[in-house]
């Protein structure tokens, strides 16, 4: 079993950045495939990125199209938090942004946070 809390939302205007953290506890992030998520207002949940890692390969990630060239996630083992790193925010990103945790022999996402805001002005 995971938890997982997420912290770094705010309120910021179009091109600034922010920084989201999800730490975990209960089990190492480096056991699974770590996710970040977000869901708009009338929207449905979005796919933001993913990252797993290995002692192999390191840190492999994949990210949608939408924020690809803006968003980076990152981990901290040691500290067992993943972090998403949002650079030119754009009104659009307006979103409660999830983190969540699955096997990595698996697809889908097994433990969720319960999400931090992110809102974006133009």
């Amino acid at each position: 079993q995971v938890q997982l809390v997420e912290s770094g939302g705010g309120l910021v205007q179009a091109g600034d950045s922010l920084r989201l953290a999800c730490a975990a506890s209960g089990r190492p992030i480096s056991s699974y495939r770590m996710g970040w998520f977000r869901q708009a207002p009338g929207k449905e949940r979005e796919f933001v990125g993913t990252s797993s890692w290995s002692y192999f390969t390191g840190n492999v990630q994949n990210y949608a199209d939408s924020v690809k060239a803006r968003f980076t996630i990152s981990r901290d083992n040691a500290k067992n938090t993943v972090y998403l790193q949002m650079n030119r925010l754009k009104p659009e990103d307006t979103a409660l942004y999830y983190c969540a945790a699955g096997q990595k022999s698996g697809e889908k996402y097994d433990y969720w946070g319960q999400g931090t805001q992110v809102t974006v002005s133009s």
